[in-house]
């Protein structure tokens, strides 16, 4: 559950689902945050499964630069607010959290202040599930997104909405954003190689041929 791990000044999250709403406060991590879980097999990013679009931006500071890796380039919106962030995967997928790199020493009045995440099928159908306030924060902010009976959400598309930043900036910088799924546990699979079948109708499955 969220925790501030660097430098946070009141950070806050609702999420809504229905009749379902709540809030709670908001994760936000060092640099290495969302890849020390990532490598540790907790989940995986399947931000490279989907397809992006942006409102706006400025030349050079489009999607290869929320995408490449690198804390030191971002992208710029370039137009009215809300600005906006849409991931289209083919199939539906099964997400966990979103996480945003957002840098206010470094972008000040260009960092959000007022962030809102929606999931649907397409454009036309997109439900508001989380709306996360922030202030002046620096690192990883961590997004858990769960349905109904606390599951992770499965959709084909997430948009990213900035409605708004510190000090009423007009456009917004973000520097990356992880789309994160789970990662299933297969060790009740994996236990099953030291059963001894006694029948012949199941010891004929009992290698892969």
């Amino acid at each position: 559950m969220p925790l501030i791990l660097m430098q946070l000044k009141s950070c806050r999250i609702s999420f809504s689902f229905s009749d379902f709403r709540d809030e709670m406060s908001v994760k936000v991590n060092d640099k290495n945050g969302p890849h020390e879980n990532s490598k540790a097999g907790k989940f995986r990013e399947v931000g490279s499964q989907a397809s992006w679009s942006l409102s706006s931006c400025k030349p050079g500071f489009g999607v290869d630069q929320l995408r490449d890796d690198c804390l030191e380039t971002y992208w710029q919106s370039d137009g009215p607010q809300p600005h906006l962030v849409n991931i289209q995967f083919r199939r539906k997928t099964t997400i966990q959290d979103v996480c945003l790199y957002i840098d206010y020493k470094s972008d000040e009045s260009y960092t959000p202040k007022k962030i809102s995440i929606r999931t649907g099928t397409h454009f036309n159908d997109l439900q508001e599930v989380a709306v996360v306030e922030l202030t002046e924060p620096s690192g990883w902010v961590e997004i858990p997104l769960k349905g109904e009976g606390e599951r992770p959400i499965r959709t084909y598309m997430v948009q990213i909405a900035v409605l708004s930043n510190h000090q009423n900036g007009r456009d917004t910088h973000m520097r990356q954003i992880k789309i994160h799924s789970v990662v299933h546990d297969m060790t009740p699979i994996a236990s099953l190689k030291n059963l001894t079948f006694t029948s012949i109708a199941c010891s004929q499955y009992a290698c892969i041929r």
